[in-house]
């Protein structure tokens, strides 16, 4: 295992993680001032279409599997092979996505009829241009599956590092040269592409793969497809929430409302990015575990990994709850105050949900993608049922309270199918990670919200010294009280590498 890798890709993705937030918390509020509430909310709906219908039909998932299981059997032949039958199921999809598109194209204006006609000619060009770049970029999405599969994590997540930095300057020297709507999406396509011809390189470069596009096996595709089959209505049931939220909203609401659910959904991007930085780096590990039968190891890293997510988490959630409103207020200005409860709906499920993905990753080596897929359809199926009626009313706020239902649904769900199929002892993860943290956790609070009521300073020097405050108490509190001496170890660790490299005795 290149466990160098792993630490090395961790701290990309979080280097990564700070400039992607730090740029959402400087860049959001100029963009939307810049274009407008009505084209963000358009920008917004277009890109949530595009993302519900151009995804991977869990391919990448299938990918890292079938690639990482090959590896550990010492056989490169069966990688070229698979990614031969990989890239003309590729191919096939992506001729029927591109159908999609220029069908649905013709029948916007009868599906988003709460948009004026302004805003549907623009709507209409932007969704022109997303829909042709995912037609383009489509058959190379194997490419992040087969770096990962090859533990070649640094080169993955330096990529993705540049794509963030090179859509944020180019979009920024576009606004202030006056450009728009067009320009968000235009950047955003000329930057994915770039960093698909990176990752072209790098597989040639880095990887042994030599592509095998005349190879067809009948069983191994038939294998290969019924896998995908499960991972696709997982990646539909996903989209049920928020791909296909803003286009509710359109039918049911207006581009303002959409506009206060993007910067929800947002906010609720940054928590996820947050405590899911590292987890995408375990699933070769999960699958050798697996495959040389350790699969009992395999509870004491979701115990591990699961309590340092639970920190980082935590931190943010508590933060969130007692600073959020202060937070919204100074970030975003006068106009959306609204959004500070769409925010808390969508973010607290992932205290529950995020620090267990680890059993996710395990559901996906052990093939077991069948029984995770009914879970999520429940909680997309869910979501629509409750969206429709609730947004009618309380436009991007009932569409928050369908999504915190579903995903409460959807994380107990997943705990029984960990319990009942996985066999991992569920309850014992909680007792070592839950059940001993969510109390300090919640003493946290309590302080932090003291915090907040006691200090009357507010604009953004109120909320720093609030913020800074609140994290000295996070830090001594939790490595008081919370911290293990194997966690101990681990944030130390890198201070004393650090200390060690610059001579401070």
């Amino acid at each position: 295992m290149k466990s160098s890798q792993i630490k090395k890709g961790a701290v990309l993705s979080y280097i990564a993680l700070f400039v992607n937030v730090l740029i959402g918390l400087l860049y959001t509020p100029w963009l939307i001032s810049s274009i407008g509430k009505s084209d963000y909310g358009l920008y917004t709906l277009a890109m949530s279409i595009i993302g519900l219908l151009a995804f991977d039909f869990g391919l990448s998932h299938a990918t890292t599997k079938f690639i990482t299981q090959y590896l550990a059997e010492g056989r490169q032949d069966k990688v070229d092979n698979l990614l031969g039958l990989m890239y003309k199921l590729y191919l096939f999809l992506d001729g029927i996505i591109f159908l999609v598109f220029f069908v649905l194209y013709f029948f916007l204006p009868q599906i988003y009829t709460g948009l004026t006609s302004d805003e549907l000619s623009r709507f209409s060009k932007v969704f022109i241009i997303a829909s042709l770049f995912c037609v383009i970029s489509f058959p190379f999405m194997p490419l992040s599956g087969t770096l990962s599969s090859y533990e070649l994590f640094v080169p993955l997540k330096a990529c993705d590092l540049f794509n963030r930095i090179f859509i944020v300057v180019t979009m920024s020297i576009c606004l202030i040269m006056g450009y728009g709507l067009f320009a968000l999406v235009l950047v955003n396509s000329l930057s994915g592409l770039i960093t698909i011809v990176l990752k072209l390189i790098i597989v040639r470069r880095k990887t042994p793969v030599k592509l095998n596009i005349r190879f067809w096996d009948k069983q191994e595709f038939r294998t290969i497809l019924m896998f995908v089959i499960w991972v696709t209505i997982i990646a539909l049931a996903q989209r049920m929430i928020f791909n296909i939220s803003p286009s509710i909203l359109g039918i049911f609401s207006d581009s303002q409302q959409i506009a206060y659910l993007g910067i929800a959904i947002t906010l609720e991007s940054y928590v996820f990015m947050f405590a899911n930085a590292i987890n995408g780096l375990f699933l070769p590990r999960v699958s050798k575990l697996l495959y040389n039968n350790q699969s009992s190891e395999i509870l004491d890293l979701m115990i591990k990994v699961g309590r340092v997510q639970l920190y980082i988490i935590g931190f943010i959630c508590v933060w969130m709850v007692s600073f959020g409103r202060h937070f919204i207020d100074v970030w975003m200005g006068e106009g959306y105050s609204s959004v500070y409860p769409c925010a808390l709906l969508i973010i607290i499920p992932s205290f529950l949900h995020l620090p267990q993905e680890i059993g996710h990753t395990y559901i996906v080596a052990a093939n077991q993608v069948r029984k995770q897929s009914y879970v999520y359809v429940l909680m997309g199926l869910l979501n629509i049922a409750m969206s429709i009626p609730l947004s009618m009313k309380y436009g991007a706020l009932g569409i928050c309270i369908s999504i915190f239902i579903a995903y409460t649904v959807r994380t107990a769900g997943l705990d029984i199918l960990y319990y009942k199929v996985l066999h991992l002892d569920i309850l014992t993860f909680f007792k070592k990670s839950f059940f001993k943290l969510t109390p300090l956790l919640c003493g946290i609070l309590a302080i932090a919200i003291g915090i907040n009521k006691v200090i009357p300073v507010q604009g953004w020097m109120g909320l720093i010294v609030k913020s800074v405050l609140y994290m000295a108490v996070f830090v001594a509190l939790c490595w008081a009280l919370g911290l293990n001496s194997y966690e101990k170890q681990l944030f130390m660790a890198p201070c004393k590498k650090l200390i060690s490299k610059i001579g401070i005795k």
